[in-house]
């Protein structure tokens, strides 16, 4: 029952490290950080160009629903490499469920295109 409580014992140690770690940072980061409010600072963007015109912009959806596919795609084909490097022990099965994984992204990519989300126009 002893190695119990001191397995806990060791996750509150690193809780308490973790937490002064985090609070010496932030009252490190208040010291030593600048505080005077300067006009240049306070403008909306720090590009050195002064703003011109209002924060208004009207964005197109259309990107931002193409960045999303695109990230949906890569971040699952991110799947496929470790599949890959184990391929030949896996078996059938696993080959067999790669195949619907990539069918069901297959299917995901066709309705994209059928509703011409990836029309650049």
């Amino acid at each position: 029952m002893e190695d119990f409580y001191r397995s806990y014992g060791t996750l509150v140690a690193l809780g308490i490290g973790g937490a002064a770690l985090v609070a010496v940072a932030v009252l490190l980061a208040r010291v030593v950080a600048p505080r005077r409010q300067l006009p240049e600072k306070l403008t909306t963007y720090e590009c050195g160009m002064d703003p011109v015109g209002t924060g208004w912009s009207q964005t197109q959806v259309r990107y931002y629903i193409y960045a999303f596919l695109f990230v949906i795609f890569d971040v699952e084909s991110v799947f496929l490499f470790p599949w890959a490097v184990v391929f030949e022990q896996l078996g059938w099965f696993a080959v067999v469920e790669m195949t619907i994984f990539i069918l069901i992204l297959g299917g995901g990519l066709l309705y994209a295109w059928r509703k011409g989300v990836l029309r650049w126009v």
